[in-house]
């Protein structure tokens, strides 16, 4: 799913702390299975904050879904379900692991990074990995260090960007430009600057929408 030039674009705006996201990829994955060869499309990864005020530090999880879903019970019922579809869609996914949920702006700074190097698409499977299936702080530079040498990139260059403020305007202001715009729910899916749905629809769902934007010359 690495950008190519000379197709259409697919933006996906969608937030690395977001189970369906996670779930999303994977559908989207499969997805781009079925179309035509002939569709050349560029993937971007944009930023979007589930929590736009988690302060720096994150907050622990349990309590943190608690008062977002009202109670223990609801948080669980909604962990066993989103659990229950990523497993069905192949994917790992363990919540136990997982301590606090961080402030996601570091992570999406280093997914901004990566479109330079053509990894962007590693770099959104390394940090869903490291957040739902290990359970690791994704707002830790050695963490998002370890994800982006993983993926391809530098290690001095991210060494620098993660010392460093680069990217962090850029970042934060596509985020609330995502929010400013109306988007409410992610994943959300953009061709050619044009919003096409939202949500980690099926496979079938995801293709067809894609292969009617093209035919619209959308």
């Amino acid at each position: 799913m690495n950008s190519n030039p000379t197709g259409a674009t697919l933006d996906i705006v969608s937030d690395v702390v977001c189970p369906w996201c996670y779930i999303g990829k994977q559908r989207l994955r499969r997805a781009l299975d079925r179309l035509d060869p002939a569709i050349e499309l560029s993937i971007r990864w944009q930023p979007y904050e589930l929590n736009p005020a988690m302060p720096p530090g994150g907050l622990e999880r349990s309590a943190y879904y608690t008062a977002k879903f009202g109670s223990e019970a609801g948080a669980a019922n909604l962990i066993a379900n989103v659990t229950a579809n990523a497993h069905e869609d192949g994917l790992e996914m363990d919540y136990s692991r997982i301590a606090r949920v961080p402030n996601t702006i570091a992570a999406h700074r280093l997914i901004w990074y990566a479109e330079r190097t053509d990894c962007q698409d590693a770099v959104v499977d390394g940090l869903f990995r490291a957040y739902f299936v290990e359970g690791r702080n994704i707002e830790d530079n050695d963490v998002l260090a370890e994800i982006a040498v993983a993926a391809g990139i530098d290690s001095d260059a991210v060494a620098n960007l993660l010392a460093g403020d680069e990217g962090l305007d850029i970042v934060s202001q596509a985020a609330k430009q995502a929010h400013r715009a109306g988007i409410q729910g992610v994943p959300a899916f953009i061709f050619n600057d044009r919003f096409l749905f939202s949500g980690a629809q099926s496979p079938e769902t995801i293709a067809l929408s894609i292969e009617r934007a093209v035919a619209k010359g959308l």
